[in-house]
């Protein structure tokens, strides 16, 4: 969570005396950021003057894509449409006067508060020259009007994203939430989740379906798949996702969550998404990533290029293979731009304007075990390529 406002304003102050009765709390092994800021602003909304006064705007950037967008959200929130006629849907630089003049028109005595909420605020620096964060936290900073700026975000890098002058103006003051669920705690959530509330209509469904939770979270087989998620993340989003995966599973025929729906949403959630990729490729591609492993395990991970590959791939061709057929050099090329398009090599060369395409340095960004894994899910993999990658010399 990232924020910014002017020092003295009533917003700011409350905000920071609410965080640090809820930061002190045990609240936090439960919410996430949003709903910690949901609970601040409800209990904010219930001091008369707050309630008065502020004028909250939410915006997400995930829906408010580009700056003109949000302009035009913002302008909607604080009600300012019709203030102008048709002046306020004109262009994106008359919207943005606009609202500047109309955030710095009155003074501290006169002007209400604005309180402005950026969800996926780390989406709003990939903006186009980040005009709107600039002159949010300009504004904040100006002492013009009370205004906040809360942004909320996962990613912990988000300063590095911003611009000088967007950073320049922003106080640097941050909130980091982590999680300190215990397992139990954790476990606990996993059955509060999927339980029904007691007042389901349906009195006989409801004893069934919360009497099969209870059972499926004492199922040691459910107790160590949840135990491997909470050992990697213990973020709620990745565990809704591992529930909803297996509440898909759930029919008419079939009413209840299993413990195998549960290993085999696990499964889902965490298939290993570079080996995915490799399923899709074509032999020729695959050729190229077996003789880059083999390039690996021979100059112990030193850079390839090109040129170092097909020789190995030709070799190949020439002393062991009699199911792939001898492609012409442009050929293997283009599949092998096609490898870095893909992400599974990247170039080692910062600047490659003045070195030839077949000796720019590479790496392969797969591990041995994610090739191997790959090859034996590969559909009709040619028994002569799996020999060779299996082979301890190219």
């Amino acid at each position: 969570m990232v924020w910014d406002c002017y020092e003295d304003s009533l917003v700011p102050d409350l905000f920071v005396l609410y965080s640090q009765l809820l930061l002190s709390s045990c609240m936090l092994t439960f919410f996430c950021f949003l709903q910690l800021l949901n609970c601040v602003l409800r209990e904010l909304l219930e001091v008369k003057d707050v309630n008065k006064n502020v004028l909250p705007v939410h915006l997400n950037g995930l829906l408010q894509t580009d700056d003109r967008i949000a302009l035009k959200e913002i302008t909607r929130q604080l009600n300012l449409e019709n203030v102008v006629g048709d002046k306020v849907f004109g262009s994106f630089a008359e919207n943005l006067a606009f609202l500047l003049e109309a955030l710095k028109k009155g003074d501290r005595s006169s002007s209400r508060p604005v309180l402005f909420i950026l969800d996926e605020f780390d989406l709003f620096a990939h903006h186009k020259n980040q005009t709107l964060l600039y002159n949010l936290l300009d504004v904040s900073q100006s002492a013009q009007a009370p205004v906040a700026v809360i942004g909320l975000t996962c990613r912990l890098d988000v300063l590095e994203l911003l611009e000088k002058r967007v950073k320049s103006r922003f106080s640097h003051r941050q909130i980091h939430l982590l999680s300190s669920l215990s397992f139990i705690q954790y476990l606990d959530n996993v059955r509060s989740q999927l339980s029904l509330p007691q007042d389901f209509p349906d009195t006989k469904f409801y004893d069934e379906w919360n009497d099969s939770i209870k059972t499926l979270c004492e199922d040691q087989s459910v107790v160590d798949v949840l135990q491997r998620h909470y050992n990697s993340s213990k973020d709620f989003r990745s565990l809704h996702l591992l529930l909803m995966l297996a509440l898909s599973r759930v029919s008419a025929s079939k009413p209840a969550i299993k413990p195998t729906d549960l290993l085999e949403a696990s499964r889902v959630c965490m298939v290993d998404s570079k080996a995915n990729i490799l399923h899709g490729l074509s032999i020729l591609e695959l050729c190229l990533i077996i003789a880059m492993k083999h390039l690996n395990d021979i100059y112990e991970g030193e850079p390839f290029n090109f040129q170092m590959v097909h020789n190995e791939f030709k070799k190949f061709l020439q002393r062991k293979s009699h199911s792939i057929h001898n492609f012409d050099k442009p050929v293997v090329m283009k599949a092998f731009e096609h490898l870095q398009q893909l992400e599974l090599i990247k170039s080692m060369d910062s600047s490659t304007a003045k070195i030839q395409k077949e000796y720019q340095l590479m790496k392969l960004l797969l591990d041995h075990s994610q090739i191997m894994e790959a090859l034996q899910k590969y559909p009709q993999c040619p028994t002569d390529v799996k020999q060779w990658a299996m082979s301890a010399f190219g």
